[in-house]
């Protein structure tokens, strides 16, 4: 009876926890450091605007050190996250989630970063060609005081360190774990472990932006087909360099660079100033391409070149 109830919980012959418990122990962690590095971020914030304050102006000092300090949380917790839980339930570095950054990684990252940015300018074109966004203006920034280039170079760093968060959590540690857990049942094999893993992923990138402003049962469909993209190039080749450089370059070319909303928020600032004209069916309307049949197409079409 003791060795069952016991078997509920460790997994004897690969030496840990049980799949249940991986998750629940990566999302426990994640939680603590984003409220540990929230407040210690919170306390330091201050000390950062007036720091910046003595070499620029206020409004940028203080709006820069909340940017810095949202970007520092959310790059310790989500990689804080995965590296303990990984290295002391998992008994796994992070190499084994699909970082290992040699010559392929790279050149896989390449061709990932090429394909976001293709896929993204697509939707731009067609909705240009159709009438449905019109073009303003250009290097639109919200805050006329602000230098233009300072400020997109932050976004470029800003959707660099969530691409790599999103991935390594979403895909990379929720994947591997749901693909070797699933197969504990005897009626599971190795394909289905891994399709039901990528549903799952899916379906957790799905929810988690839901919350996100103008969210609705069509953005987080979007969001969810997109979803399987990136976990298409993971799969295929085992590492994070594809999902990765097509977040980065998917996010960044649909707000900063052609003013589209990103899930839902406008980051104030883009080379191209837009008008959104069209039917929100097609184009997503407030919340972006992703809540429209463009976004969900461009996935399926991405999808495609990544089996390619």
């Amino acid at each position: 009876m003791r060795d069952r109830v016991v078997s509920l919980f460790w997994n004897g012959r690969a030496g840990r926890p049980r799949l249940p418990w991986r998750l629940v122990a990566v999302f426990v962690v994640l939680a603590v450091l984003s409220l540990v590095v929230g407040l210690g971020g919170a306390i330091l914030q201050g000390s950062l605007a007036a720091t910046l304050g003595l070499v620029i102006p206020v409004a940028q000092a203080t709006q820069a050190a909340g940017n810095a300090v949202f970007a520092a949380t959310q790059l310790v917790a989500f990689v804080g996250a995965v590296y303990l839980a990984g290295r002391f339930f998992d008994r796994r570095w992070f190499r084994d989630f699909g970082l290992h950054l040699d010559r392929a990684w790279w050149a896989d990252l390449g061709f990932g970063l090429a394909l976001g940015a293709a896929l993204m300018t697509g939707i731009f074109l067609v909705e240009l060609a159709a009438g449905w966004v019109a073009v303003t203006g250009t290097l639109r920034i919200e805050q006329p005081s602000f230098p233009f280039w300072p400020w997109f170079g932050w976004a470029v760093v800003t959707f660099v360190g969530v691409g790599v968060t999103e991935e390594l959590l979403t895909r990379g540690y929720l994947i591997k774990n749901l693909s070797e857990g699933l197969t504990w049942f005897e009626r599971v094999g190795p394909t289905g472990a891994v399709g039901l893993a990528v549903a799952g992923s899916a379906l957790v990138f799905g929810v988690g932006h839901a919350a996100n402003p103008n969210a609705s049962l069509a953005s987080t469909t979007g969001i969810v087909v997109a979803a399987v993209m990136l976990a298409a190039g993971f799969v295929l080749t085992g590492e994070l360099a594809i999902p990765i450089g097509i977040h980065v370059t998917w996010n960044l070319f649909q707000g900063p660079v052609f003013g589209f909303p990103v899930s839902g928020l406008d980051f104030g600032l883009s080379v191209v100033a837009v008008e959104q004209r069209g039917p929100a069916l097609l184009t997503g309307g407030s919340f972006g391409p992703e809540a429209g049949l463009l976004g969900v197409a461009a996935s399926v079409v991405g999808t495609g070149l990544i089996l390619g």
